[in-house]
């Protein structure tokens, strides 16, 4: 998939968790931005485009790769934000 389309990945919707067991598809900015001002008290707003931070290149590849196991980091904010190959989006907080 060429960065150049919309990437979407896994992340709760507004008013969902992922301990719900419902996740649907997001388009990256929103999902990162919403997992970082979940695991933060960072403003969405304040969190600019995930090319920003990361090339969008290097999040198509993971998406694309044939497991979950492969993953990429970066950093958000100086937050860890990682997505992994199953299009789930996680922040390390700390």
């Amino acid at each position: 998939m060429p960065a150049s389309e919309d990437l979407y990945v896994l992340a709760p919707g507004e008013g969902e968790s992922e301990s719900d067991g419902w996740v649907s598809p997001r388009p990256i900015d929103e999902a990162v931005r919403a997992a970082v001002a979940g695991a933060t008290d960072i403003d969405p707003d304040e969190i600019d485009d995930a090319e920003s931070y990361v090339d969008l290149d290097e999040i198509a590849a993971v998406l694309d790769g044939d497991g979950e196991g492969d993953s990429l980091t970066f950093a958000v904010e100086d937050h860890d934000v990682t997505v992994d190959g199953g299009g789930h989006v996680t922040v390390d907080a700390e």
